[in-house]
């Protein structure tokens, strides 16, 4: 069997194709929307490689990676008429799981007394970095609400990931034994 050719010189254009064949630009809000889904799910490739994590901690990224995977390809499929159509392999019980990682890790940090500076550990500050992606693919999946349907289990997803980040950041500093910096608005 032949090997496929990784370039196929149909989006030298700017057009690549939708799930299903449909051809679109580059920068449609579709393709924009599984595209930073995409970014988001390489950084916490990167995030997956170090060493640092638990063994829970690295299996919910895997998980969380595939998850996203689904997400990219619902996000990739064009949806015409605007059919009420659900992301295949996301349920509301994939948003309970990272609440249940969010809140087993947040009962051990401290409250919060001001905004938190991202950093900390190399681990934490890709944390932050995916918190941010997480907020990046939540505005353009809400740009393309605006134009058709999209799950509502996808932003639910998407939202929690974000503040799992923000909560798995905090968590890795406290195991580090690394101080969180505070916003000093006077600086």
């Amino acid at each position: 069997m032949k090997k496929s050719n990784v370039y196929t010189f149909t989006g030298d254009a700017g057009s690549t194709s939708l799930v299903g064949g449909k051809r679109v630009r580059k920068n449609d809000i579709r393709v924009e929307a599984y595209g930073s889904v995409d970014e988001l799910n390489a950084n916490i490739g990167v995030l997956a490689g170090s060493s640092a994590l638990s063994p829970e901690i690295s299996g919910l990224l895997q998980f969380t990676q595939n998850k996203l995977f689904n997400i990219g390809t619902y996000l990739a499929t064009d949806n015409p008429h605007g059919d009420m159509v659900e992301c295949r392999g996301l349920s509301s019980g994939d948003v309970e799981m990272l609440e249940d990682a969010i809140d087993r890790m947040d009962a051990q940090l401290p409250p919060i007394n001001n905004f938190i500076l991202p950093g900390g550990t190399f681990t934490a500050s890709l944390g932050h970095v995916c918190r941010t992606m997480c907020r990046r693919c939540e505005r353009r999946i809400i740009s393309l609400v605006d134009e058709t349907y999209v799950d509502p289990t996808v932003l639910k997803f998407i939202n929690r990931l974000s503040d799992f980040f923000f909560v798995f950041s905090r968590y890795q500093n406290l195991v580090a034994n690394v101080d969180e910096r505070y916003w000093d608005k006077e600086a």
